[in-house]
């Protein structure tokens, strides 16, 4: 692996030559992990945590937001009130900071694609085209059978805000329970954590999108923007980029991650990789 990163010393240049990537580029596909949402804020332990889950950390010692989502609560009503919380401020509240906005103010001239790992809608809420965007592991927003019985998901919004206002105690009421409405048996969150996912048509659809975008665009001078990926699913986003960028010259591969930014040797030489915080490396743009 070659770790072609930078520095604050060399960050001048580098900036430029993305800056110039960005605006010789006759198209962009950017791949969105998780360290993006960190950079804007979406931070799952600490204060945040801490302001909306004070009560379930005082009984269970959680220490942080995702390792409590998988408590193995005595019911559904204290399960449902953890995990409204829960989707509620990662998918229906503002971002901290405004990351993804500023994104969208570099790339909204472009053409533009976007895949991305993360699901809590971010990149909608900032303005970019829900045509362009592939969310592979599902939607905080959706929930689906947790049998599941049919290929259907469900919006979740006005459930939540629900379970949201009536929750006491820990818990909301009995009949706020969220059921299939074919089965009966209790609906989940539409996240790709087993093989139980529910892959819907609109997942389908978004995944033929990006796969006609590539291969439309396949021997143009595109720009594979990488941001916050990391090496917990990396066959999704980075690998591919790595791929697309060795068998396309005109192409030019981007990571900016803090402590992740790197690319193998084989495409150095088309590569920038910037280990940085992506809100900063933004804020200079």
């Amino acid at each position: 692996m070659c770790l072609k990163t930078v520095t604050k010393t060399s960050m001048k240049n580098y900036l430029e030559q993305l800056k110039q990537a960005i605006e010789e580029a006759d198209c962009i596909v950017i791949g969105a992990g998780a360290g993006l949402s960190t950079a804007a804020g979406f931070e799952y332990s600490g204060p945040r945590f801490n302001q909306y889950f004070s009560d379930f950390i005082h009984k269970y010692h959680f220490t942080d937001m995702y390792s409590g989502g998988f408590y193995p609560f005595e019911s559904l009503e204290e399960h449902w009130a953890y995990w409204s919380r829960y989707i509620y401020i990662n998918r229906y509240m503002e971002p901290p900071k405004d990351v993804y906005n500023k994104l969208f103010e570099l790339v909204k001239e472009k053409d533009y694609f976007v895949i991305t790992t993360n699901v809590d809608h971010c990149f909608q809420k900032a303005g970019f085209d829900k045509q362009r965007l592939f969310y592979t592991q599902g939607d905080y927003g959706l929930f689906q059978c947790s049998e599941p019985c049919t290929q259907e998901t469900y919006d979740n919004e006005s459930i939540i805000e629900e379970m949201i206002q009536k929750q006491k105690n820990m818990k909301i009421p009995t009949e706020l329970i969220p059921v299939c409405p074919h089965c009966g048996k209790p609906l989940t969150m539409n996240l790709r954590c087993d093989d139980t996912f529910v892959e819907d048509e609109g997942w389908h659809l978004a995944k033929e999108r990006y796969t006609e975008f590539l291969r439309t665009r396949v021997n143009k001078k595109i720009l594979f923007l990488e941001l916050g990926v990391g090496y917990n699913t990396p066959v999704i986003i980075k690998y591919p980029f790595w791929q697309m960028t060795a068998n396309n010259p005109e192409a030019t591969y981007v990571s900016i991650n803090k402590g992740y930014a790197s690319c193998p040797p084989e495409i150095s030489s088309q590569s920038i990789c910037i280990d940085d915080d992506i809100g900063d490396v933004l804020n200079q743009l």
